[in-house]
């Protein structure tokens, strides 16, 4: 018995090293090896953008405990961890059927046979007390478990990204709707200034016209722009409500009334010169991507358990205890029993529902293949995108900066020349107009350039470290 038991264990250590899978090879990126929009930078502290933590790229103590509530409370997040979770004790029952399983059984019988149904003649009840471990084992001899093993260990690996992936959308959503709303308050304060400086406007134009010195044109124009520029605060109002409730619904619960003061719209500094590095960076840095390998690894190994189904399967299944009559005799005298059950199932006809699932585990690896290069590609255009508004961006925003300038210049002369009799108020209303669009169009490009540095960090693979 004992010989018999070192020949198997030898036999399957052998064959340990079997398996059907198909040998993996990492898909050629579909993309092109340097990046086209922009020259890679550097931020002078040579360290890859992925590895910069969200609370250096992020200063500003309010946001980061937004940040710091959204991946305790976030939803979306929880569920992805707890996916994370599922998938690992998934890993953990593909791992044990690697493994010998055993189990323990005590057992008290009592039956009462009639004289029909006994050899040694009328009737008899009959007592029997057993304890017994068995024992069951699948010789793995062509890699059949070994490759569901493998299997759900990639999957695990490709769920643990996609929680870095979610992670990582959290933080860059947060800090986008944070910045916005920084945005919206300045755009709202810029509204507010200007409806003061038109409703003066209209008080004296009021005055004027009731003495004569103004046409009613004047007064009716004055009137339309305080209207409008009131309209345009209440739209502002508007959208820090629905932002404000973005920011809860991001969050996962109310905001807290203790919660660090900000720091102004005009005071947010981000990293704007983050390093790009290689598109073959991507690969090796971005979640998504890394998820999606992952999974396509899955693919493989599923390949694997799909070829080792056409071979025999070699299940050996045993047990040893004792059983006795009496149970004080249980331990003692000549109980002892043991019994061993090889089995051995081998596929003979199926109607080619075996061939179908290895035909089905191909598909599936082409269309992870196909998965895995358009997580890569969307990376790329994501990265290119963000690289190609960074390169015109500041430009833009010098260019608004002196139109915003000539914008006030032209308002101030067209002021005065109305208050001395020269020009009419329409020419007033048209430079005011203009200078309320340049000053609201400057912040729509500040926040542009915000928008895009998070969205650069983010698209590399940045955020996921605190």
């Amino acid at each position: 018995m004992k010989r018999k038991s070192f020949f198997v264990s030898f036999l399957s250590a052998l064959l340990a090293g079997c398996s059907m899978s198909p040998k993996y090879e990492r898909p050629e990126p579909p993309v092109s090896d340097s990046w086209s929009a922009a020259t890679p930078q550097t931020n002078g502290t040579n360290i890859a953008t992925a590895d910069i933590p969200w609370r250096e790229f992020f200063d500003d103590p309010r946001l980061q405990d937004l940040i710091q509530i959204a991946l305790e409370n976030n939803r979306d997040l929880r569920i992805a961890a707890l996916r994370v979770e599922q998938s690992r004790a998934q890993y953990r029952i593909q791992r044990a059927a690697l493994y010998q399983a055993a189990e323990g059984n005590a057992s008290y019988t009592r039956q009462k046979f009639s004289g029909a149904a006994t050899t040694f003649g009328g009737g008899s009840i009959l007592s029997t007390y057993s304890v017994d471990v068995g024992a069951a084992y699948e010789l793995d001899l062509f890699g059949r478990v070994r490759s569901l093993k493998r299997e759900a260990l990639e999957q695990y690996f490709a769920s643990d990204e996609a929680r870095k992936s979610v992670e990582i959308a959290l933080v860059s959503q947060v800090a986008a709707e944070y910045l916005t709303q920084a945005r919206l308050r300045e755009a709202k304060a810029i509204a507010n200034r200007t409806l003061q400086a038109v409703q003066k406007s209209y008080d004296l134009i009021k005055r004027r016209f009731e003495v004569g010195a103004a046409s009613e044109l004047d007064l009716r124009t004055a009137e339309g722009q305080v209207q409008a520029v009131r309209v345009s605060s209440a739209n502002f109002l508007q959208l820090l409500v629905e932002s404000e409730n973005e920011l809860v619904m991001l969050v996962g619960q109310p905001l807290p009334p203790d919660l660090p003061p900000g720091k102004d719209f005009n005071q947010q500094q981000l990293l704007t010169d983050l390093p790009p590095g290689l598109p073959s960076d991507l690969l090796e840095r971005r979640p998504d991507i890394l998820a999606a390998e992952h999974t396509l690894k899955a693919a493989n190994a599923d390949i694997g358990a799909a070829r080792a189904a056409f071979f025999p399967r070699i299940l050996l299944t045993g047990s040893a205890g004792t059983a006795s009559a009496k149970l004080s005799d249980l331990f003692t005298g000549p109980s002892e029993t043991w019994n061993l059950s090889p089995q051995i199932t081998v596929p003979i006809f199926d109607l080619g529902s075996t061939r179908g699932k290895l035909a089905v585990s191909k598909v599936q690896k082409e269309i992870e293949i196909a998965n895995y290069e358009k997580t890569i590609q969307n990376a790329f255009r994501e990265v290119a995108d963000a690289l190609a508004l960074r390169s015109i961006l500041d430009e833009r925003l010098k260019a608004q900066e002196l139109l915003l300038n000539a914008q006030q210049k032209r308002f101030d002369l067209t002021t005065a020349r109305y208050r001395q009799g020269v020009d009419n108020y329409l020419d007033v209303l048209l430079a005011q107009q203009d200078l309320y669009s340049a000053e609201q169009n400057l912040l729509q490009f500040q926040i542009a350039r915000l928008l895009n540095a998070v969205a650069l960090y983010r698209s590399l693979g940045g955020g996921w470290k605190s």
